[in-house]
């Protein structure tokens, strides 16, 4: 390959090798230091495609040599490193902290659902819904923003305003041919503050605002702005249960892993000195 034989040049001269070793007889070797080799199938992996020559090269340019330098480093460090008992240890508590996990893991995803129940999150909603209190107001409703010139913009006023079945089938056709943007959140609670980033109104008290309006109109130079309020709650109002149920659920089921692994702990070490696999020494 021409492009690592460029890298080559650019990299050869800063590679001083102490060390006789053999490379792999299938795999076509770029350089070896300390009798470690960077192959050219390496550095074809981390070439992204359709990059150009000259990107190419300085892509492959830098993984050598940062591939060299922590070769050296490591090998500096082994040499120098006087704890190297204690970095061993280091090293197995967390090969085998990581082997457990992955083991637990395994363990939940066979045993445990992949979500609560319904009945459960509703349950805890319940329970816990003094603590599960809203930081900003939150609303449902419609927004339909149009060209200020736009059509039939009384009909369109009357179907905001009135918002029932047959007036949102309405404004639905509508929009497919004359609005620039129609947001329906009938049936999900949304940010009212992101709500008002969309209509130029300036809303002094937003709390009281939600409360008493139902419907506003709103214009600029080139737009026309409706918004439905069809309900609300308020700061430190509770969550509606819609809102708060992906974070129950998360809840549950963190609490659901947690005492699984708990009690396969538990039944673990039991079942253990049941068996008599554990030996214990009496003390003299």
């Amino acid at each position: 390959m021409k492009k690592i034989t460029f890298i080559l040049i650019l990299v050869l001269p800063f590679v001083i090798s102490c060390k006789k070793s053999t490379p792999e007889a299938a795999r076509e070797p770029i350089l070896e230091v300390e009798g470690k080799f960077l192959y050219e199938d390496d550095i074809e992996k981390i070439i992204p495609p359709n990059v150009d020559k000259k990107d190419s090269t300085e892509i492959a340019d830098s993984y050598i040599q940062k591939w060299v330098t922590d070769v050296l480093m490591y090998e500096n460090a082994k040499r120098n490193v006087t704890n190297q008992k204690e970095i061993d240890e280091m090293v197995e508590d967390y090969r085998k902290s990581l082997t457990i996990h992955q083991y637990q893991q395994k363990m939940i995803v066979q045993r445990l659902p992949e979500a609560p129940a319904e009945e459960d999150i509703k349950a805890f909603y319940d329970q816990y819904s003094d603590q599960l209190l809203l930081n900003e107001n939150v609303i449902q409703g419609l927004l339909l923003i149009v060209p200020e010139k736009a059509p039939k913009l009384s009909s369109v006023r009357s179907w905001v305003q009135s918002g029932n079945t047959k007036s949102l089938e309405s404004i639905e056709k509508y929009s497919l041919q004359n609005a620039i943007s129609y947001d329906y959140f009938g049936d999900k609670w949304v940010s009212f503050t992101e709500i008002l980033k969309k209509v130029p109104i300036q809303v002094e008290d937003p709390a009281e605002f939600v409360s008493t309006r139902r419907f506003i109109e709103a214009s600029d130079s080139a737009q026309h702005y409706f918004l439905r309020i069809e309900s609300f709650r308020k700061t430190g109002q509770v969550e509606p249960y819609e809102m708060a149920k992906n974070r129950i659920s998360n809840i549950l089921l963190n609490k659901q892993k947690a005492d699984f692994i708990s009690q396969f702990e538990k039944e673990l070490y039991n079942d253990a000195v049941k068996n008599e696999d554990v030996t214990f020494f009496k003390k003299k």
